[in-house]
């Protein structure tokens, strides 16, 4: 067995392969094969082979890696979809305790006014459909302006944002555009911060109350 070993090794196979091929231990092989010389081919050639496995190793892991985190998404939103399954939408405590959590978070506190200023659409329709359903806010008194960078183009930013909020165009007050971003680059799907204002300050006061109290009232409860 020990001379079939050296003739393999001989023929330039790998330890890896002789151990596969005569299902001998890889630390016997290795006493097996210490005087044996391989030609400079024969171990270009395994180091281009190893080179080619190890690549191929690293293409498994990465399909293995993006099959067990498409796994980890899916079971993420199954679990969301339960809890969302379990809210009552037409229940008005139930969007205003979600208001409110979301104002704490990202609404405007500072000034006297209930506002809010992100660069997420969806997270702004939410906040003015809101507004406008449960707490009756005139759409002509909700007033936007825009944060953009500075090769970012004004009026069609206020299209794109007039459209996603379902807002008038003469709705929106006031463009910024960032000087500090002047020669770089802005990516595609970047679209600016709009700010958004309706200046009642009685909801702004209701919903940081309602948030403060709620996040107590868990607390108490742990």
């Amino acid at each position: 067995m020990k001379n079939k070993a050296i003739v393999l090794r001989k023929h330039g196979r790998s330890i890896r392969d002789v151990e596969k091929i005569l299902r001998i231990p890889r630390s016997t092989l290795s006493g097996w094969f210490r005087n044996v010389s391989l030609t400079q081919k024969q171990k270009r050639d395994l180091n281009k082979k190893w080179l080619g496995s190890l690549a191929k190793a690293r293409q498994k892991a990465v399909l293995w890696h993006n099959a067990e985190k498409q796994k980890r998404l899916i079971r993420a939103r199954y679990e969301a979809n339960q809890v969302l399954r379990g809210l009552n939408l037409k229940n008005k405590n139930v969007i205003e305790l979600a208001l409110a959590m979301l104002y704490l978070g990202e609404g405007t506190k500072s000034k006297v006014e209930t506002g809010m200023g992100n660069s997420d659409p969806l997270l702004l329709k939410t906040f003015v459909g809101i507004l406008i359903k449960y707490y009756g806010v005139d759409i002509a008194k909700i007033k936007c302006s825009l944060h953009l960078r500075a090769d970012q183009n004004p009026e069609k930013l206020k299209r794109f944002w007039s459209q996603e909020l379902k807002l008038p165009m003469e709705n929106f007050m006031y463009v910024h555009l960032d000087r500090r971003t002047i020669g770089s680059k802005t990516y595609p799907d970047y679209k600016g911060v709009c700010l958004i204002s309706c200046g009642n300050v009685a909801i702004q006061r209701k919903l940081i109350n309602i948030s403060r109290g709620f996040c107590e009232r868990v607390i108490k409860s742990l």
